[in-house]
């Protein structure tokens, strides 16, 4: 460089290009050229590729987001019937109780009925056992009644003939 200053100085005029500054120069611009290819080729296929992995990244991540709204959905959708279903269970078990409350007030009912209907038949069958004891008794009174007087006042023989005949017609007139 001393030299080149030197000679310009001089008032000598060589050519840049002979100059080793120049091709110094020329060989960095080149060497910088052809490595900065690779470099950028490099360095563009890293970005690439990084580029790639984000977006499969946020490919998954987005189906997964969608898998988790289907998701979420169904499970709505369960609970949903899951509610709906208690609730029907629900009004099912009302329903059946009042049903049976129901059937059980009827039950209740023709068995009250039923024993009453009994007692009635109990009372009648007494009623009925009473009447034929009181004409039993009553029958057995006349008779004894009517005994005394036709023996008291009538002949032993007439009497007992009368109370023979008596007795023959006591049950057709009785029913």
């Amino acid at each position: 460089m001393v030299a080149y200053a030197a000679e310009t100085a001089a008032g000598g005029h060589e050519s840049f290009w002979v100059t080793p500054e120049f091709w110094v120069l020329v060989a960095f611009v080149l060497l910088i050229a052809l490595a900065g290819r690779k470099v950028v080729r490099t360095i563009t296929a890293g970005l690439d590729s990084r580029a790639e992995t984000i977006r499969a990244r946020v490919e998954e991540a987005e189906k997964l987001r969608g898998d988790a709204q289907e998701l979420l959905a169904s499970y709505q959708r369960k609970q949903h019937e899951a509610v709906k279903e208690a609730d029907e269970i629900v009004e099912k078990a009302r329903e059946e109780a009042a049903r049976l409350a129901e059937r059980a007030a009827a039950d209740l009912e023709r068995s009250l009925k039923r024993r009453e209907q009994l007692a009635m038949d109990r009372i009648a069958q007494a009623e009925t056992s009473a009447v034929e004891q009181v004409r039993g008794l009553a029958v057995n009174v006349a008779l004894e009644a009517t005994r005394r007087v036709l023996t008291d006042n009538l002949p032993q023989d007439k009497a007992d003939g009368l109370v023979d005949d008596a007795i023959k017609e006591l049950p057709e007139k009785l029913h």
